[in-house]
């Protein structure tokens, strides 16, 4: 679907005027409640994807702010009204906003996402969630980079007063260690800086994910990507029944999401894979 589609859908729905959002959405309470990527069930910011995270059985889905090709197009406030549409008659939430780009387009070094950034504050708000995912991979990476690190927390220092007054968390998601995100989010001295923890890439960065999320605190962390890149859930190396029960141990709790992302094996279909993960999460959390 086009930008220029997207935007005829949003007229004839009469969403040219203010965004609203729908009655009765409130914050998840009690439990970790399950979502997916829209990127990784093929619908990156396409509101396509509430359709078919209803025929999943998610409960809410992480949206993509969308690329610098289209310039981020869920900054448009009538897309935005779309969105909110959308989950209204699918009774699938948003759950959080990401910026993807920030990979292929680093915050650490292009001029262009410092506005990205700060208007994906507006967008959260917007959409009545609490958190923005940043992502620091490819391009992106500040693994081995003093210089990049430093910038970042430069840039964050001057949006994290935005953040703050609005409600947003920023979620960095990185492959740092514990200790290196504590010691960036330190140096920001904001509680709206937090991480963005996914555990199949601190696995993969050599870290081991237990120390990591005690280290961190259920404080620091504000939301979860639950993955294994190319396989069910399960499937992979990741010891998940242990991994549950040392987040209910902390009390962890964040916003109230976990995402599942890149859980599908090649060429399986996704929606029967990422069922099987929502079955595996609710099984492993206790939540069946």
């Amino acid at each position: 679907m086009t930008r220029r589609d997207l935007l005829k859908k949003a007229a004839a729905f009469g969403l040219l005027s203010g965004l609203s959002i729908p009655e009765g959405f409130t914050r998840p309470s009690n439990r970790l409640h399950i979502g997916a990527c829209d990127w990784s069930v093929g619908k990156s910011s396409d509101p396509a994807a509430f359709e078919i995270a209803k025929e999943i059985g998610l409960e809410g889905i992480m949206v993509n702010l969308a690329s610098a090709g289209n310039n981020l197009r869920l900054r448009d406030k009538n897309l935005q009204q779309l969105y909110l549409e959308e989950s209204t008659r699918t009774n699938i939430k948003i759950a959080s906003v990401a910026i993807g780009e920030l990979n292929g387009t680093p915050y650490k070094s292009d001029p262009r996402t410092e506005e990205w950034v700060s208007d994906s504050i507006d967008v959260a708000k917007n959409f009545g969630v609490t958190v923005v995912l940043l992502a620091f991979f490819e391009k992106g990476d500040l693994r081995n980079d003093e210089a990049g690190k430093k910038e970042v927390v430069r840039r964050l220092k001057k949006v994290a007063p935005k953040a703050e007054k609005m409600g947003i968390t920023l979620g960095i998601e990185s492959y740092l260690s514990a200790e290196e995100l504590t010691d960036m989010i330190q140096q920001v001295g904001s509680k709206s800086i937090k991480v963005y923890y996914d555990f199949r890439n601190s696995a993969d960065a050599g870290y081991d994910v237990i120390k990591e999320i005690k280290f961190l605190g259920k404080e620091a962390i504000c939301e979860l990507h639950i993955k294994e890149n190319g396989q069910l859930l399960g499937e992979g190396t990741l010891d998940w029944k242990r991994i549950a029960a040392t987040l209910t141990d902390m009390g962890y709790y964040g916003d109230g999401w976990m995402q599942i992302e890149w859980a599908n094996p090649k060429d399986a279909n996704v929606v029967e894979s990422y069922k099987k993960n929502v079955k595996f999460l609710n099984d492993t959390f206790g939540y069946s």
